[in-house]
């Protein structure tokens, strides 16, 4: 169950930002005794990884932060956020079995991997699909502040998923109440905007 959480909340933090839940389970399995990964899939915290990851993080912080190219970085993200989400969702559920003794994940890796995905997607969807509100509403302004409120929450929820798996479960319900609400802030204004015009059109 615990295994189960702790990919969840990665996969979930991978759908904000690919990168970070990536390399924090990389570094932590590098340098500390918390996560054991087996040797499937021990190129996660080779330095080349490492340094990929690192790089690409980077470039992430930067480009998520613009208007208008954060929707081609989700674009992008659409297809490398799942991807991610499936592989550390399957890794660290294994590296979990492995340390337990337990066979089922570790001889059915598609099983992590597939819920990665789906979660994955679910929240990178989320965040494609209110990034929008945010970048109108503000004309672009809110757009870095938006996207480092995203950045933080990625690594706060793959932390938590990994040293504190118990909470995940309130993060997730947190995540998509955030979500809903955007998205809800949305289609009123949207409505809103619908109604202006209707008026507009009968006057």
């Amino acid at each position: 169950m615990l295994a189960a959480l702790t990919g969840a909340g990665l996969s979930a933090a991978a759908g904000l930002n690919a990168y970070i839940p990536f390399l924090l389970v990389a570094l932590i399995a590098r340098f500390t005794d918390v996560i054991t990964l087996p040797h499937q899939y021990a190129w996660i915290e080779s330095n080349w990884a490492i340094g990929i990851a690192a790089a690409l993080l980077l470039s992430e912080v930067v480009l998520d932060k613009v208007a208008v190219v954060d929707h081609l970085n989700d674009a992008v993200g659409t297809f490398v956020r799942p991807a991610t989400g499936g592989l550390i969702f399957a890794a660290t559920t294994a590296a979990e079995d492995f340390e337990k003794s337990s066979s089922f994940l570790a001889d059915n890796p598609w099983v992590g991997v597939l819920l990665g995905i789906i979660t994955a997607g679910i929240v990178h969807t989320g965040k494609a699909v209110t990034r929008p509100v945010v970048n109108v509403g503000t004309a672009g302004l809110g757009t870095p502040v938006v996207s480092a409120a995203e950045d933080g929450a990625s690594v706060t929820l793959s932390l938590v998923a990994i040293f504190l798996p118990v909470l995940v479960i309130f993060l997730l319900l947190l995540l998509l109440w955030g979500g809903f609400a955007l998205w809800r802030r949305r289609w009123q204004r949207r409505r809103r905007r619908d109604q202006l015009m209707a008026d507009a059109g009968y006057s």
